[in-house]
C-alpha cells in the first residue's frame, strides 16, 4: 500500500531529559543525612517477572557487590503489585522501577506524562520509608504493537485508529492489564477501544511475542526496547493522547538501606544507562539467549563500574 507510516523500532530514543537534581545520589544534603555504609548489612534486591527487569536488578546487584556491599537476590518475584508490598514490609530493599508506571500505581489520578514532572511528583507520592534515587535516561514503555500486515489491513497509524476494528480483534498482554489504568481500562477511557477478547499472556515476554508472531493475537502489549520489534518489522502504534507516560528507569529503595555508598553506586549506574544500551543488552538476553548476569557484568565492566 503506497502510503507513509512511521515504523517505530526497538531502538526508540528516550527524550533527551537532563538528569534532574531533585533526588538521588547527586544531592549533597540528602547524602549527608543518609546512614553510613555497613559492611554487615545485606541489601535484598528484587525484580519483576520479566527479563529486562531481571537484567537491571542484576546490574544493581553486581555493582553493589563490586563496592563490597552484601547482596541477596530475589528475582522474578512477580508484578509491581507483588513487589511494592514486600518493599514496605522490608522483605525486599531495592528494585529497578519505571517512573511513569510507578507514579500511576501510587497515584492513579495523576495526569503527568512528562519525564521531569513525573520524577518531581514521585517524591511526594512515596510510601513511608521508601524513596526513588536518580533516574536514568533509559526509557522503556508499554506499547500497542501490531504486525505490518495488520497495520495495512486496518489502516492503522496510531492507537486511536484501532477503534473501528477493535471489536473484531484480540489483544494480548499481562494479567495485570485487566485492572491497571494503563491497560484495558485506559484503552477504553482514553481511546474508546473495546476489543473482541483479551488474551492473558505475560509481561512482554516469550508468550506475548509468540502469540503476535503466530497471529493468535492481533495486537499486543510489547515493551519498546524489545528487539523483536526491529527484527519482525512490527509497528508500534503512536500514543497521541499520552496514555503511556514517560518511563525512565530508576531505583526504588528503602530509605534505611540508602547509604551514601549505595546511593553513589546506583547514581553511577543511572548516569550510564540509556535507551540504546538497554536495548542492545536486551538483544543479548532475548535474541542471543545470554545469561542476564553475564550481560550485566559486561555492561558494568565496559562502563568502568566493576
Amino acid at each position: 500500500m503506497n502510503r507513509t507510516r512511521t515504523v517505530i523500532v526497538a531502538t526508540l530514543a528516550a527524550s533527551s531529559l537532563a538528569l534532574t537534581a531533585c533526588g538521588g545520589g547527586s544531592d549533597d544534603s540528602a547524602a549527608a543525612s543518609s546512614p553510613s555504609p555497613s559492611t554487615n548489612e545485606t541489601v535484598v534486591i528484587g525484580s519483576a517477572n520479566f527479563s529486562e527487569n531481571v537484567l537491571l536488578a542484576e546490574i544493581y546487584a553486581q555493582a553493589l557487590e563490586a563496592q563490597g556491599v552484601k547482596v541477596q537476590r530475589k528475582m522474578n518475584v512477580g508484578t509491581r503489585e507483588d513487589l511494592i508490598p514486600q518493599l514496605k514490609q522490608g522483605k525486599i530493599d531495592l528494585i529497578p522501577e519505571y517512573s511513569g508506571a510507578l507514579l500511576t500505581y501510587l497515584n492513579p489520578k495523576t495526569k503527568d506524562t512528562d519525564s521531569a514532572e513525573i520524577y518531581r511528583d514521585l517524591a511526594g507520592a512515596m510510601p513511608k520509608g521508601l524513596e526513588v534515587l536518580e533516574q536514568s535516561k533509559a526509557e522503556d514503555k508499554d506499547a500497542i504493537v501490531v504486525t505490518e500486515a495488520t497495520a495495512d489491513k486496518y489502516n492503522l497509524f496510531s492507537i486511536g485508529d484501532l477503534k473501528p476494528a477493535a471489536p473484531n480483534l484480540i489483544l494480548g498482554g499481562p494479567i495485570e492489564w485487566q485492572d491497571r489504568p494503563t491497560g484495558l481500562k485506559g484503552l477504553k477511557r482514553v481511546y474508546g477501544l473495546q476489543f473482541k477478547k483479551y488474551d492473558v499472556l505475560d509481561a512482554g515476554g516469550a508468550k506475548t511475542i509468540a502469540a503476535l508472531k503466530s497471529g493468535k493475537v492481533d495486537a499486543a502489549d510489547v515493551f519498546t526496547t524489545d528487539p523483536n520489534i526491529r527484527v519482525e518489522k512490527w509497528v508500534v502504534l503512536p500514543d497521541p493522547n499520552d496514555l503511556y507516560a514517560a518511563q525512565n528507569v530508576l531505583p526504588l529503595i528503602r530509605k534505611d538501606k540508602a547509604t551514601n555508598l549505595v546511593q553513589n553506586t546506583l547514581y553511577d549506574i543511572s548516569t550510564k544507562l540509556t535507551t540504546d544500551n538497554l536495548t542492545s543488552m536486551m538483544v543479548q538476553v532475548t535474541m542471543k539467549e545470554q545469561d542476564p548476569a553475564k550481560v550485566a557484568a559486561d555492561f558494568l565492566t565496559s562502563n568502568g563500574l566493576k
